[in-house]
């Protein structure tokens, strides 16, 4: 799989506090730019505002003063100008979504993770003030509650009681600066659309293709790794359950070389992990343990049904028609533009057909195809030694045998190794062209290998029709002409060479 994005959101209950700890130089090792919307007054009136709407609704545990986004950067981008990096990424948002925003651009301690802390307001700044004024004397209990009389605030012994205040005639009792928190913001749905608007964002400005991120859908046939933050306590919890991950992640890419339908892994996963691992939280809580052996029956699971698809549908490398391997698609789709010269007679006759874009991919797809299947069907060779050794070491008994059985096992870690690094490859294919996935990769494959053959059927239909055929070199006659040329350059340049060397002897 390629590298998925990574942007996390959180809820600020002390926004001031917060922008002072993002912002200062004093608290920042590595603190690289600092970008501003508005003013840092507004901040601070919306913190009051936010309090004041708090108390009044009654609700129990901490007021959200506004949230923060913090946006995983590629290390690459550390070449760019951090000051206007941050501004480009500050002001997206803020286009988008209409809010004010205060953003700061910071590297870890090590300086492994370059990242974006982003804090935006729910609320807006109203065009015009709401400001009341109160035509008779107003009073005020302790939670703020407004009541009718001045008896209702006053203690046995006839004082305003501690908490208590009394808004007298012609003062301000309400002023409103802000719109109500926008509730979008509160959404499920709004934190996968941000990841999908800044993966694009950061996508245009990664310059190898190979870095570029993608978002982890949910519901996809693979399980995301988790990010493992800094100083964290379960770092090593952490990495062997990605390990496993990993490990779930490998068996799809060849389950979906193999030809297995992704409705299938779904349901291997759903039934596998996702099903039990929901009823042991629900019975006994969460136990990372068990997710390890969970992941374990999945993999076998997945392995099996791989080897039930390719038993009863043995995989045949398509040939490519004579057509592919001689003439470049793009070649065709160019030259169907530079079509004979029709005459008036002539204009009624059908339009040459035209090569899709994915269309014109297809030979290039096709050999990434089948250096896809050559990889995965040596993975299967390789499976196989490795499961002959585990039945020949379970097969060996007896105490003087200790010897053949270290040798076995030495073969069983050496065959294990070797069939994950020639997993982890798979992914690498599809990623030298571009894909950050095989998942991705097939789906484009699919569909440029339907369009291919639809543009040939009608090409024949056409070709038919018009008694006519395409202008078109294949590549060798192309590379032929070309030599050629090259060929009848260097005899002239020769030739000059040598008629200047005698009129120099002159």
């Amino acid at each position: 799989m390629g590298r998925n994005s990574f942007i996390q959101m959180t809820k600020l209950s002390n926004v001031k506090g917060r922008i002072t700890y993002i912002s200062s130089h004093a608290k920042q090792e590595n603190l690289y730019a600092v970008y501003e919307t508005t003013e840092r007054k507004f901040w601070r009136e919306l913190a009051k505002c936010n309090q004041e709407e708090f108390v009044k609704s009654g609700t129990e545990g901490k007021c959200i003063e506004a949230r923060e986004l913090i946006i995983a950067l590629p290390e690459s981008f550390t070449e760019y100008q951090p000051a206007r990096l941050l501004q480009l990424f500050t002001n997206h948002f803020k286009q988008n979504y209409g809010t004010e925003c205060i953003a700061a651009l910071h590297h870890n301690k090590r300086k492994t993770n370059y990242h974006i802390h982003l804090i935006f307001a729910e609320r807006k700044l109203l065009d015009e003030p709401i400001i009341k004024i109160a035509s008779r004397s107003m009073f005020y209990d302790e939670n703020g509650k407004h009541v009718r009389t001045k008896k209702e605030i006053l203690g046995e012994d006839g004082e305003i009681r501690e908490g208590c205040s009394i808004v007298k005639k012609g003062e301000v009792y309400e002023k409103k600066l802000f719109t109500a928190k926008d509730e979008r913001f509160k959404c499920n749905s709004f934190l996968d659309e941000v990841k999908h608007s800044y993966t694009d964002l950061i996508n245009i400005y990664v310059q190898d293709e190979k870095q570029k991120l993608q978002v982890f859908e949910r519901g996809s046939v693979y399980l995301a790794t988790k990010k493992i933050g800094k100083n964290n306590p379960k770092a090593q919890e952490i990495e062997a359950d990605n390990q496993k991950r990993r490990e779930w992640n490998r068996a799809v890419d060849m389950a979906l070389i193999s030809g297995v339908s992704e409705p299938k892994i779904m349901e291997v996963k759903r039934k596998e992990i996702t099903e039990p691992i929901r009823e042991s939280i629900a019975r006994r809580g969460n136990r990372p343990r068990l997710f390890s052996r969970v992941v374990t029956v999945a993999v076998e699971a997945l392995e099996f049904l791989i080897a039930s698809v390719l038993f009863k549908n043995p995989r045949e490398v398509p040939k490519q028609t004579e057509q592919t391997e001689t003439e470049h698609p793009e070649h065709v789709a160019e030259n169907s533009t530079a079509a004979v010269k029709t005459t008036k007679e002539e204009k009624a006759e059908p339009e040459q057909p035209k090569m899709t874009r994915l269309a014109s991919k297809y030979p290039k797809l096709f050999k990434v195809n089948k250096e896809l299947e050559d990889q995965n069907g040596a993975i299967q060779q390789k499976q196989k030694q490795l499961f002959a050794k585990k039945k020949e070491l379970s097969e060996v008994t007896g105490w003087f045998k200790g010897r053949k059985k270290k040798e076995l096992q030495g073969e069983i870690d050496a065959l294990t190794s070797q069939i994950r690094d020639m997993k982890d490859y798979l992914p690498r294919i599809v990623q030298k062209i571009g894909y950050r996935s095989v998942q991705e990769f097939l789906k484009d494959f699919k569909v440029s290998k339907t369009e291919y053959s639809q543009y040939q059927i009608e090409l024949e239909k056409w070709k038919k029709e018009t008694g006519k055929e395409l202008v078109a070199h294949s590549i060798k006659v192309n590379l032929a002409e070309k030599k050629q040329e090259i060929q009848n350059e260097q005899k002239n340049k020769q030739h000059t060479r040598k008629q200047n060397k005698d009129r120099g002897a002159r």
